[in-house]
């Protein structure tokens, strides 16, 4: 008998060895599609209607290098070179911008009187040819930014400084110096420390209310005409760039070379941002 179970015990042992084995069915699903992050090169600008209203380059070729410390241009406002000149995006490059039409090659370390002054649009293949250097070739010459300030003669009798006319929107108001709520309750208000006529005017209005003469500023278009008659003439404009900046962001006030006009106002339900537009002279 215990030689049988013995026997039955090995029996079983040898078939267990000999049973076949499975291995088990594993399935990997295929990846999703990645996700990627939005470009950060580009910001969008909405308008309140949720139409994008400007497409702004804040990649470091759009970045832009101070002047020498200490060089003759050092506390002029819009005077700087591009960080990369030979990458500068076309648009900036065409128009200056940020730099009043001009662009100024970065002085090297230690130099302040030799660095050239060079019109932006030609930046890189000026470069590229070797025709001028970061290191100087001729005199420094700084940009000519014009201002006009705001003297007794050019009031009109009604305390006016002049008419602001806005087709495309329906504006047509009276503008006064000065940028407080009785001044704006009265028509649109000249920022006291911008120039009147030759280089930037900056003017603001409210954008509801009683006189909401710039509540409809940001749905302008690119190229829309603006006019501006005070005593010493009637300049027309027009629009270049309309954005949402930040209630601190004061470089729209900035003195320029050429004669430009720009527009604020409060954008409704977002005390944290403003309304700007730009506009330049139509010659």
């Amino acid at each position: 008998m215990k030689k049988l179970l013995c026997t039955l015990l090995s029996l079983c042992f040898v078939l267990a060895l000999s049973a076949p084995v499975f291995a088990d069915d594993y399935t990997i699903p295929e990846p999703d599609d990645p996700e990627y992050a939005d470009d950060t090169s580009v910001e969008v600008v909405y308008t309140a209607d949720g139409g994008a209203a400007s497409n702004e380059d804040v990649s470091k070729n759009a970045a832009f290098i101070p002047p020498a410390f200490g060089s003759p241009s050092a506390y002029t406002p819009n005077n700087a070179a591009y960080l990369t000149p030979n990458l500068v995006p076309n648009a900036m490059a065409a128009t200056g911008a940020g730099i009043g039409g001009e662009y100024i090659a970065p002085p090297s370390y230690g130099q302040t009187e030799d660095t050239p002054l060079f019109d932006a649009a030609d930046a890189p293949q000026a470069l590229a040819e070797g025709s001028v250097t970061t290191s100087g070739t001729r005199p420094y010459t700084e940009s000519a930014n014009r201002y006009t300030d705001v003297t007794s003669d050019l009031y009109y009798a009604d305390g006016s400084l002049g008419t602001l006319k806005i087709p495309a929107i329906g504006v047509n108001v009276k503008v006064y110096q000065g940028t407080g709520s009785d001044t704006l309750a009265k028509g649109a208000g000249h920022f006291e420390d911008s120039s009147v006529w030759d280089g930037n005017v900056a003017i603001a209005g409210h954008n509801r209310g009683a006189n909401c003469c710039f509540g409809e500023i940001h749905t302008l278009n690119i190229g829309d005409t603006i006019t501006l008659s005070t005593k010493l003439g009637t300049r027309t404009y027009a629009v270049t760039s309309v954005a949402k900046v930040s209630e601190t962001d004061r470089s729209g006030l900035a003195a320029t070379s050429d004669n430009t006009l720009t527009l604020y106002t409060c954008v409704r339900d977002q005390r944290a941002f403003r309304w700007c537009v730009s506009a330049t002279e139509i010659p």
